[in-house]
């Protein structure tokens, strides 16, 4: 199990390392096909993966892919009243056929997997976004290993006992302060490439911190989802990982995060 586990894991990253370094429209269809598996297997929590309600959620996941490339749509809440709008006629017309938490669930999936990860390529684009965007994985992926190694050490408090009992309050502190090292090592490293001044250094370690804890927030959001429809991972595709929200589960909370306070500071 460990083994396959550390392989997918290589996989992964290596597919991960491709997509980002190529950047441009070669990640932006890679984090397409991502998002609507990622959409596929939140649907399929409710039972709706392949239904009407399903084929509203992948289209419009199609439409705000192909708006980053074209930006044909002049007003993002034009798209969300639209999707709300078109998901609202699917229920009311095939009424009783589908339940009010599948038409909420069909129409949040959008946004909780697709909308906030494509800010993993939003963050791309920035002008620094070559070096930037590593600060998603560092602070998610980074967080969840410094994390788990100091809640094996040292854990003792209990943060989640009723969504993930494993994770300590201990281990939450080292993975926040383990991201934010990372961080400021990554900056020291690439500072002249990213042409930072010392001082931004610290201001990316301290957005690397604040997305450290927002991804464990989105970790044990995708966990609560579980707990609630008693599954154990959902899907198998990357094996030993389960699947793509299960590995993405923090990157998407920390992805939008980053692209804003990015945006914004530096």
């Amino acid at each position: 199990m460990f083994k396959t586990r550390l392989l997918s894991g290589i996989v992964l990253v290596a597919v991960a390392l491709a997509l980002i370094i190529t950047g441009g429209n070669v990640l932006l269809a890679g984090l397409t096909i991502i998002s609507l598996i990622g959409v596929f297997e939140l649907y399929r929590v409710f039972y709706i993966e392949k239904t009407l309600v399903g084929v509203v959620g992948y289209a419009a996941v199609l439409i705000y892919y192909a708006n980053l490339l074209w930006n044909f749509i002049p007003d993002m809440m034009m798209f969300v009243l639209g999707v709300l709008v078109v998901f609202m006629t699917v229920y009311v017309f095939s009424f009783p056929k589908y339940k009010a938490d599948q038409i909420f669930a069909g129409f949040l999936g959008i946004f909780y997997v697709a909308v906030m990860l494509s800010c993993i390529y939003q963050t791309r684009e920035l002008s620094a976004g070559t070096y930037i965007v590593w600060l998603i994985f560092l602070c998610s992926w980074g967080c969840d290993t410094c994390a788990y190694c100091v809640g094996m050490l040292i854990g003792k408090h209990k943060m989640a006992p009723e969504l993930s009992p494993k994770k300590s309050v201990e281990g939450a502190v080292g993975g926040v302060l383990g991201a934010a090292l990372l961080t400021a090592i990554y900056g020291l490293v690439f500072q002249k490439q990213m042409e930072l001044s010392t001082e931004y250094i610290f201001v990316l370690a301290g957005i690397s911190a604040i997305g450290a804890l927002i991804s464990m927030i989105g970790d044990l959001a995708a966990s609560a989802i579980k707990r609630n429809y008693d599954i154990k991972d959902y899907g198998k595709l990357i094996p030993g990982h389960g699947g793509i929200l299960d590995r993405f589960d923090s990157v998407i909370f920390t992805a939008p995060i980053i692209y804003y306070l990015a945006l914004y500071l530096i």
